[in-house]
């Protein structure tokens, strides 16, 4: 709070209790654009890793991972041993996930091709991989999608050859509602989470009446408005089948109707845009600068990529949507610095995005950073970076799924000041995670936020609040990175003399610590 002009501080503290489910459901994936690069991918890969393929290249024999994940090729810092060391574990060890392995996918796309013939138009595995894959991609076919033109961009209409027609928009919900319902039951699944792959759409108006409240949503639905894009009719049929829907494109797919829709149903929601390369480098670099004290003044970012996804951002309002979720990245990061910036000031921010056939699925992103350093120096850094595109976004994918699927199993609730102990199973109220799933802001370029709760770019605090929060579901406390223990004269003497005790026995061969030391030095 402010008083006489000084802002004051005081320590509030609060407990809180969590219930994590363990039992880990067989999960399905419906990707909405299951037949492009990344849905194509994704599925490849997961089929890859799950029957163990091996493959040569010119750089000898190749075996699958899931490099690029978080939950399954990160550690997660445990704690501290009795000797002050660092103690990690593999991320997905702290509480019970899927596997990745275990994930039955399926989805829709406006094309027909099935995903043997998607893997190969994508030109993204090496061949002898995708030789390896057809038996298994073959037979998995996309059902009929949503195809309204008016949402993506006039080159995609030659792709347009597996679509839903002569329906309603209120009739195109209802079967796509019962396309989730039938996946379930075929596959013998207790969850399923829908993902949208698909064409970034343009930016939806947001009209009074239309799509600002979920009953207005509804209705505008029913009687044919315009305005309804294809991304949001999905949104809306996976939230009433009760199932977590993903925006992984950057459009507002999410308009108010779509999130009071959700939090009415309490069904998990998370967006927008994949943040797989240059933007996750951006979240970095700016916080970094500004935390070196150091003033970004202009930031450009030019990008050019060769897959259907840059053709379709090649179209002005689809660029646009992109745009958005790509610049709106440092704000909270130059927000945070006063000294720095003045009210209202941003660096300038420019972000160009070109289609290059050629390059295929290599994207080339180069930025360029300006920042006023000391007594008006000015200093550069110039950055190039070659993103495999899908390879970098297909791990996003399975992450997002993972953790969203954890984090409807994750409950908690404030503790009274006075409550002491753990009271009888089955006595306490819990809640579910606020349907707005702001804790994945660290796989997305342009997080999703709670109204009125602050949007968090900076990649590291992002990161930090899906470790604290999973480690707080197993009683550990939030890593603070203060390590008194280690800062105390009297520990460091203490772990000084430890070392060198340590040292001469190994190197003399001495029988006890007195013969090492003296017993000056032991107490």
């Amino acid at each position: 709070w402010v008083e006489d002009n000084t802002i004051c501080a005081a320590p509030v503290s609060q407990r809180y209790k969590f219930k994590t489910s363990t039992t880990v459901p067989k999960l399905g994936c419906m990707i909405v654009g299951l037949g492009g690069n990344n849905g194509s991918t994704v599925v490849a890969g997961t089929i890859a890793n799950r029957e163990g393929i091996t493959w040569r290249t010119k750089d000898g024999i190749q075996t699958p991972n899931y490099w690029g994940s978080v939950t399954q090729a990160t550690t997660l810092k445990l704690g501290t041993d009795a000797e002050g060391k660092d103690v990690y574990i593999p991320f997905n060890q702290i509480l019970p996930m899927v596997n990745p392995n275990d994930i039955v996918f399926g989805g829709w796309d406006i094309n027909n091709a099935n995903l043997a013939e998607a893997m190969e138009r994508a030109e993204v595995l090496d061949y002898d991989l995708q030789r390896q894959l057809v038996p298994f991609m073959k037979s998995i076919v996309p059902l009929p999608s949503i195809y309204i033109p008016d949402f993506i961009a006039a080159n995609q209409s030659e792709r347009a050859n597996n679509v839903i027609l002569n329906k309603t928009k209120h009739q195109l919900i209802e079967h796509i509602r019962n396309d989730i319902r039938n996946f379930k039951s075929q596959n013998q699944l207790d969850k399923v989470i829908v993902m949208w792959s698909a064409n970034t759409e343009r930016f939806s108006d947001v009209v009074e009446g239309v799509n600002d409240t979920s009953d207005n949503l509804l209705a505008s639905i029913k009687r044919e408005e315009e305005e309804i894009s294809p991304s949001t009719l999905f949104a809306v049929a996976s939230i009433l089948e009760g199932s977590t829907y993903i925006n992984g494109s950057p459009q507002n797919t999410f308009v108010p109707g779509v999130i009071e829709l959700a939090m009415k149903n309490d069904v998990r929601i998370a967006g927008d845009d994949f943040k797989s390369g240059q933007t996750k480098m951006k979240s970095v670099m700016v916080d970094w600068l500004i935390s070196a004290g150091l003033k970004p003044v202009s930031i450009v970012s030019y990008n050019h990529l060769g897959n259907n996804d840059g053709k379709n951002l090649s179209a002005p309002s689809q660029f646009r949507s992109k745009e958005i979720s790509k610049s709106n990245v440092v704000d909270d990061m130059v927000e945070s610095n006063k000294i720095l910036y003045k009210e209202n000031e941003h660096p300038d921010h420019v972000v160009v995005i070109k289609y290059v056939p050629y390059v295929a699925d290599s994207k080339r992103a180069m930025d360029e950073y300006v920042s006023e350093i000391f007594m008006n120096g000015k200093n550069t850094i110039v950055m190039h970076n070659t993103c495999e595109d899908s390879l970098l976004a297909s791990p996003i994918i399975l992450d997002l799924v993972i953790l969203a699927e954890l984090c409807e199993r994750i409950q908690f609730r404030k503790c009274d000041e006075n409550e002491a102990g753990v009271s009888l199973e089955g006595t306490e109220t819990f809640e579910n995670l606020h349907p707005v799933m702001s804790i994945l802001s660290y796989l997305l370029k342009a997080p999703l936020v709670p109204r009125g709760t602050p949007i968090v770019n900076a990649l590291m605090k992002q990161r930090a609040c899906l470790e604290n929060v999973f480690k707080a579901c197993v009683g550990l406390p939030a890593e603070n990175h203060m390590l008194l223990e280690q800062k105390l004269l009297s520990r460091g003497e203490e772990r000084n003399v430890q070392g060198k005790v340590k040292s001469v026995l190994s190197e003399k061969k001495l029988g006890t610590v007195q013969e090492a030391m003296g017993t000056n030095y032991i107490q």
